[in-house]
């Protein structure tokens, strides 16, 4: 009776106490979609829409999302406008330099599938997902502010879900 006094008395104290039970996965991924590190690789017009959304109207460093110049110090790379053959050997290199694990955001109709260019240029890629795989695309001509942030919240979700220990699809 007295050992089962002191276990019930222990068990409040855990259950009201700031303690958090989690796994490591969880934990590790909380970390990763909390302090999201990006590059910018603004190509043509939707640059216009991500610097739009960087500045300080919609924040992007509240979600922790900041951006650098390297690309040894980048969890995402963000790829907007135009994708031109001489401009894919360069991000393919930047994708290469990038520590694992590494996400591609795909912004505007020309990164997705080379947009009104492709059928009439010889010069430009039909989407970035050829050269470098591609997370998550955001469409439009150019998309908004908000619709870029959308994707970087789907973004994060898929980060949350994943299992840093065995690979998932």
């Amino acid at each position: 009776m007295g050992i089962l006094n002191k276990l019930d008395t222990h068990i409040e104290q855990f259950e009201s106490g700031n303690i958090i039970i989690t796994s490591a996965d969880k934990l590790l991924n909380w970390g990763r979609l909390s302090s999201m590190w990006q590059m910018f690789f603004g190509l043509a017009c939707c640059a216009i829409e991500m610097m739009a959304t960087s500045a300080s109207h919609y924040d992007l460093d509240r979600f922790g999302i900041i951006p650098r110049p390297s690309p040894r110090h980048i969890d995402i790379i963000l790829i907007s406008g135009t994708v031109t053959l001489k401009m894919a050997t360069r991000i393919k290199r930047l994708w290469e330099q990038m520590p694992e694990p590494k996400y591609c955001l795909s912004m505007g109709s020309c990164a997705n599938c080379g947009g009104p260019y492709w059928e009439h240029g010889y010069h430009v890629l039909k989407g970035v997902d050829r050269i470098i795989p591609v997370d998550v695309y955001v469409p439009g001509c150019p998309p908004r502010p908000e619709a870029l942030l959308e994707g970087l919240l789907k973004l994060q979700e898929k980060i949350r879900n994943q299992s840093l220990a065995r690979k998932t699809n």
